[in-house]
């Protein structure tokens, strides 16, 4: 089974939403599943270094006080903390993401995409980090285990520039509004950090019909010869 999530690195509920699939996963300790993340970006025309913390942001996008941009955010972390998450939003660097998630496409290639996706994830909604820096970048990529080297020439170029775009306008094509967005075997769809119970009735239905064979319309016709293991049938000759 392979499960494709997209999803951005400062989206909390994508975090949230992260884990419930793996609650989900856990049921089912014997099943073989990739999980796959991709790139989605809220807001590809976010600015760097603002030196603003995400409850200051909220302040000034929707003329609150930060007393009002808190309780805004209470809610996510309730959510989160019920799945063992702890967000500070205070401290959370709003960003943008893009050479994050360039770099996420060097790490999938390594076989480090989920552990890179989870690093990432604590590092802007728990730590505060600002995954906008490319210092930052390739510390915490360093820290999941790339080579330092090799994240560096991605940051400093524009290698997977493509592959990012070709993720985005995948989510586009399939219908992706927002994230996270989770599709199973290509053909069950979570949209949102849905509860616990969704991803296993989701699961449940994608290895059902795994484990299904396939039933076929017999369209042959009474002239097709075949082999089997007692050896070929010999057409008859019309008298």
């Amino acid at each position: 089974m392979k499960i494709e999530v997209w999803s951005d690195f400062v989206c909390p509920f994508c975090y949230i939403g992260k884990r419930r699939l793996e609650e989900a996963l856990a049921k089912f300790p014997d099943r073989q599943v990739e999980v796959v993340y991709k790139s989605f970006e809220l807001d590809p025309q976010a600015e760097r270094n603002t030196g603003r913390n995400m409850h200051e942001k909220l302040a000034a996008k929707y003329g609150r006080s930060i007393d009002e941009a808190r309780e805004m955010t209470q809610n996510m972390t309730e959510q989160a903390k019920m799945v063992g998450l702890d967000f500070h939003f205070d401290t959370v660097v709003p960003t943008n993401t893009f050479d994050a998630h360039r770099v996420s496409q060097l790490a999938n290639e390594k076989g480090l995409g989920k552990a890179f996706a989870e690093h990432f994830f604590q590092a802007v909604l728990t730590d505060g980090k600002d995954i906008g820096d490319h210092e930052t970048i390739s510390s915490l990529a360093t820290e999941v285990g790339l080579d330092r080297e090799e994240v560096n020439a991605v940051l400093t170029g524009t290698d997977y520039t493509d592959a990012v775009r070709r993720e985005e306008a995948e989510a586009q094509q399939i219908g992706v509004q927002g994230v996270p967005f989770f599709v199973i075997n290509r053909k069950y769809a979570v949209s949102g950090a849905q509860p616990t119970d969704v991803f296993v009735q989701g699961l449940e239905k994608a290895f059902a019909e795994e484990e299904q064979k396939p039933v076929f319309e017999d369209l042959s016709s009474e002239g097709g010869a075949a082999c089997t293991e007692d050896g070929c049938e010999v057409p008859q000759k019309d008298n």
